[in-house]
């Protein structure tokens, strides 16, 4: 399956092993070599990187691990193609306008039947490529359109009065973990994905850490896959799987979790 990676910090910050993480789970010789992307966010907009080839053949990773923008938001994403060919257009993170702002949406499963949802219709926004995941990201920002026509950015509880019966509708086709956000915060839905162990799709689909540095001296610490600054207080890891050996907290079946500048600050009801 593909591989979903965010981080959010308090204060801007390089991404450097997570990178290579990412590489990593995207070599040739796992399943997830069919393309990568990774999403900077500079404040409204974002920088977005993308390849539809194996991370860990890229220079274009390497090049970004030493000299890609500090940011307090990246999302990222390893391919593995269930459907649609080999091309930079199904190649994720997906990135749209709406309202000003620009939204990043990475997701990972198989929604099998979503063109022919009815509740799942993109509306006035068509996808490029031939993924069920961008059209996932179509069918999201229609419902969110009015919001953001209105309000900018509409409050909290609106997105996620929006986002928890999408998440819903996505998981009735199929695994729907996915990774978006609209410039102001992130939000992460952990559903199932194929587990190693017993070879099945079963939970978690996410999992999540979040470390606070109020208490630690200024410095640098590699933890989990980012070097960050302590000066940044606090930040969180989201990833398919665990990075490293420390305390990692699987998202249950169906959660869905807002977070901002480092900080997990709402949930949505599964």
């Amino acid at each position: 399956m593909c591989e979903l990676l965010a981080v959010s910090s308090s204060q801007p910050t390089r991404l450097t092993f997570c990178l290579q993480a990412l590489a990593a789970r995207g070599s040739m010789s796992s399943s997830t070599h069919d393309g990568w992307g990774v999403a900077f966010y500079q404040g409204p907009d974002v920088a977005l990187f993308r390849e539809p080839a194996a991370a860990a053949d890229s220079a274009l990773v390497r090049y970004l691990e030493t000299q890609g923008p500090a940011t307090g938001l990246a999302v990222s994403h390893i391919r593995h193609a269930t459907r649609g060919e080999i091309s930079l257009a199904n190649t994720q993170p997906f990135v749209r306008e709406l309202g000003g702002r620009t939204h990043v949406f990475a997701h990972n499963g198989d929604l099998p039947g979503i063109c022919r949802s009815e509740v799942l219709a993109p509306g006035p926004y068509r996808p490029v490529g031939q993924t069920d995941s961008e059209h996932a990201f179509c069918a999201l920002l229609s419902r969110l359109g009015t919001l953001w026509q209105a309000e900018d950015p509409p409050t909290l509880e609106a997105r996620l009065s929006v986002l928890t019966p999408f998440a819903a509708d996505l998981r009735a086709l199929g695994p729907a973990n996915f990774l978006y956000a609209d410039g102001d915060a992130l939000f992460a839905h952990g559903h199932r994905r194929m587990q190693a162990a017993s070879g099945r799709a079963e939970p978690p689909g996410l999992w999540l850490m979040q470390r606070d540095f109020a208490a630690v001296p200024a410095g640098v610490d590699e933890l989990a896959a980012v070097t960050v600054e302590r000066a940044a207080r606090s930040a969180v890891w989201l990833a398919s799987v665990p990075l490293n050996d420390e305390a990692w907290r699987p998202l249950t079946d169906g959660e869905l979790l807002v977070v901002r500048a480092g900080r997990v600050i709402g949930q949505g009801s599964p």
